[in-house]
């Protein structure tokens, strides 16, 4: 799956695409943010440069592909792959040399090669790329390279996109390959040597970036932005002759380069001619705002606006339903207070919850799968919370690809001792105490979730691998992660489970009868509201959860961490309140089998996340081609409303459990 929250939306290949003399235009500094030792790299004049490529990619099928899989030209000392984090290889990217290589400063127009005809296998593997919208990605000093469309609806806005399609499909039917680049190196020169903001932000290798500040012509240039205009274009057979790799040479075709003209046809025993041309500009883009012109996206203030309404919606109804509950329980109490237990009977009448104080901490059907669920849903509630915090907080730049991915598998397994402790600590307090069968919840609390979220991940992971897709985790990685989990997360979810089998219980305010209490027939039942009460805390993230589905699906860029830890909070006070609510309601209808509802109460939103999977499928994804993305689509589906369920319904079992627990020790019982 490639869920990288770098790229933008890819453009239909028709869309016309604009001038890269665009970039020339300023764009204002936004909230960069670099974490201390990076900086940036200074180029002198006439330095080499080398663009690097990455797997291509296509939003209509979720299957990456490595870029010499089509008959592309390859550097002369071949192809190297470039060292990559291990998130960079969990989303599928597969970063190599490329040929396209320049000087510093220096407009050059080059021709890479010709191709052997190509077969027709090879030939049918293109237009088949070409029909699926799969994109070549370039980097250069990690940054993607963009191309500018214009808005279908909007001719006049233009639209950021990074990559360029493989080829286009003519309204003929003929299928026509980009075969040259018109790339924009924009750079800006450090006149005044090093920053104090750059050597304040450089470590150790502070005195590279420092030396050249004492040289003439300023510190050197730093690379701020890379674009593209690609052409489909039919050399000349004279420009083009006895012409070797990087040989300059003067083409009439090329010269007229236009992405609304084509002109090299895929044909079957047929050769194929690459070249590209380079300039540099001059940009007063400073380097630490390079990547805004990336986080630049169309609807932008409706996107803030959006989430901003839903956290006041929210909060609005939230803070009524607290203050309901709040009146409702102190009333209560305070009646009790007054009326003594001289007059219970009238207080029954007003407070009928009383009633079930000897079974409302009975234990509950399954505790050890409740326990493990429990203890599984805080692990990922710490992940994604201290995952999104550090993104935030600007430690998980773009520049760094995968630092997200590789965060959160770090977080998640170290959080393993949180699962631990949660699922054993409640297990002994649902047992009143006793901790006989502890290691057995341990064990379980090691492989459940994981085991179940691994199965998913090989399963998907060999479709994967049977299609030759670089999304495919390579072996050697997969046996890294099936280490990680056997030998960092098993033992510190072990080693939290021990801590907790040390600590005391937390005792009851009454005590449990021996014989269960009658639960009066419902008028309605009680899992019609569970279900129902899904829809709060689905209202709060619904929103949110267009962009982060548009961001894994579709490629588009999401950046607002900020906003997504508000939205965060809210969801978790939201869960709360709900199964608090719900868990009143029972307790005063005499129904004192509160714990699976309460964790229900709140992890229904995962059934309305797992709908509006579906409706995204239909009406926002319906580009998506192939029974092997369909599968990508509905196992990762299924794996985040699953992941979704078991955090917020802990967070609905702990609020209403702590309700309970409160509402018993103050009231004075007969």
């Amino acid at each position: 799956m490639q869920c990288s929250w770098l790229l933008f939306p890819r453009l239909p290949s028709s869309a016309p695409f604009c001038s890269s003399s665009l970039y020339t235009r300023d764009i204002s500094p936004a909230t960069a943010f670099y974490l201390p030792g990076s900086y940036p790299h200074r180029y002198l004049d006439g330095e080499a440069l080398a663009a690097k490529v990455n797997s291509l990619t296509s939003a209509s099928s979720k299957l990456p592909f490595p870029y010499y899989s089509l008959p592309f030209c390859a550097p002369q000392d071949g192809v190297n792959r470039a060292a990559e984090s291990l998130g960079e290889l969990l989303l599928g990217d597969r970063i190599e040399t490329s040929p396209y290589r320049f000087s510093m400063f220096k407009n050059t127009s080059a021709f890479l090669c010709r191709t052997d005809p190509v077969s027709p296998a090879a030939a049918d593997l293109i237009k088949s790329r070409i029909n699926d919208a799969y994109h070549v990605n370039l980097l250069l000093d990690t940054l993607p390279v963009v191309r500018y469309v214009r808005n279908p609806i909007a001719p006049d806005v233009l639209l950021p996109s990074t990559g360029f399609p493989v080829g286009v499909r003519a309204d003929d039917g003929e299928h026509y390959v980009y075969n040259h680049l018109k790339l924009t190196v924009l750079v800006n020169k450090q006149k005044n040597g090093t920053s104090k903001v750059e050597a304040l932000m450089a470590t150790a290798d502070a005195a590279e970036l420092v030396s050249f500040s004492g040289k003439d012509g300023g510190g050197g240039y730093t690379v701020v932005g890379f674009e593209v205009v690609p052409c489909s274009v039919d050399h000349e057979e004279e420009a083009i002759k006895d012409k070797k790799m990087y040989d300059e040479f003067s083409s009439k075709a090329a010269a007229r380069c236009d992405p609304s003209i084509v002109g090299m046809r895929v044909q079957a025993n047929m050769p194929l001619a690459f070249s590209y041309e380079v300039a540099f500009m001059e940009s007063t883009i400073e380097w630490p705002s390079r990547w805004d012109a990336y986080l630049e996206m169309g609807g932008a203030q409706v996107h803030w606006f959006s989430i901003l309404n839903s956290i006041v919606v929210v909060a609005f109804l939230a803070a009524i339903v607290l203050v309901i509950l709040l009146r409702t329980v102190r009333r209560d109490l305070a009646q009790y207070e007054e009326l003594g237990s001289e007059a219970a009977p009238h207080a029954d009448d007003i407070a009928v919850w009383k009633l079930v104080a000897g079974d409302a901490f009975r234990e509950p059907g399954h505790p050890v799968l409740l326990c493990v669920m429990v203890g599984d849903g805080v692990r990922i509630l710490g992940m994604g919370v201290v995952t999104i915090l550090f993104a935030a907080l600007g430690f998980m730049s773009p520049a760094s690809r995968g630092a997200l991915v590789t965060g959160m598998l770090c977080f998640y397994l170290i959080l393993g001792v949180a699962a631990g402790y949660t699922s054993v600590r409640l297990w002994k307090t649902v047992r009143h105490g006793d901790s006989a069968g502890w290691k057995s919840v341990a064990w379980r609390a090691s492989f459940v979730f994981p085991g179940i979220g691994f199965a998913v991940f090989t399963a998907l992971n060999c479709v994967l691998w049977y299609n030759g897709s670089t999304g495919a985790v390579p072996f050697v990685l997969f046996v890294v992660v099936i280490l990680l989990w056997f030998f960092v997360s098993v033992p510190l979810t072990l080693v939290g489970s021990l801590a907790a089998s040390r600590v005391r219980h937390v005792e009851y305010p009454v005590k449990t009868n021996k014989i269960a209490r009658q639960v009066p027939a419902a008028q309605c039942s009680p899992w019609l509201f569970v279900a129902v009460a899904g829809t709060l805390p689905f209202g709060t993230l619904f929103i949110e959860l267009f962009f982060i589905m548009s961001s894994l699906w579709l490629g588009r860029v999401y950046y607002v961490f900020g906003f997504l830890l508000v939205v965060l909070g809210l969801l978790v006070a939201v869960c709360a309140e709900v199964s608090v609510v719900l868990t009143y309601m029972w307790l005063c209808v005499e129904d004192w089998r509160w714990w699976w509802r309460s964790f229900f109460a709140s992890g229904s939103v995962a059934a309305y996340i797992l709908g509006y999977a579906v409706y995204y499928l239909v009406f926002d994804l319906h580009s998506l081609s192939g029974p092997v993305s369909a599968a990508l689509y509905v196992g990762y589906s299924l794996l985040m409303a699953l992941a979704v369920m078991l955090a917020t319904g802990a967070v609905g079992l702990g609020a209403s459990f702590w309700f309970v627990y409160y509402i018993f020790s103050t009231v004075k019982l007969d």
